[in-house]
């Protein structure tokens, strides 16, 4: 997702995953899914498969896990500043936890474009011999959006065709 952000010079974007649910939702999601496999398992055990028990609170625990390690992951943002002289790259879940600051007259912007329509292109901030990956959570739409507005400010973006695919697997 890609919204502006209030800024006095340039432009303030702030970058995140698509959320498709709160962390309340998704508490409230496994809790249901608890419900019907409590349910299910108390029938499998009452009618003397008490072995389903057992794995029934495994799947239950590995789905709590993955719930939350997804949540976990969708907490990740960006602030990328672009303004006169700098661009400015932050990145963490609650708060800053890296920050990186380029003179924009040397980054550029690196776009490798995907080989399928359907897969997001990857974005850089390239300085020197330092390659940040910008938004590398984006969707496609949210990437073309993002693209749209960095051409609009007039920053020049490097794009680069995919590498061949040679092999058996296309």
């Amino acid at each position: 997702m890609v919204e502006h952000l209030e800024c006095d010079n340039g432009v303030r974007l702030l970058l995140t995953p698509n959320r498709s649910l709160t962390w309340r939702g998704n508490v409230r999601f496994w809790f249901a899914l608890f419900a019907v496999s409590l349910m299910i398992s108390t029938g499998m055990v009452l009618a003397g498969a008490w072995v389903i028990a057992p794995f029934a609170g495994l799947e239950l625990i590995a789905l709590a896990a993955g719930i939350y390690y997804t949540a976990r992951a969708c907490q990740s943002q960006e602030v990328f500043a672009v303004s006169a002289d700098t661009f400015r790259l932050e990145q963490g879940r609650r708060t800053r936890q890296r920050e990186w600051r380029f003179p924009r007259r040397y980054t550029r912007v690196r776009v490798e474009l995907p080989r399928h329509a359907f897969t997001p292109a990857k974005l850089f901030l390239c300085h020197r011999d330092q390659d940040v990956a910008l938004g590398a959570f984006l969707n496609v739409e949210d990437t073309q959006i993002l693209l749209r507005i960095l051409e609009g400010k007039g920053v020049p973006l490097d794009r680069r065709s995919p590498a061949p695919d040679i092999g058996f697997w296309y």
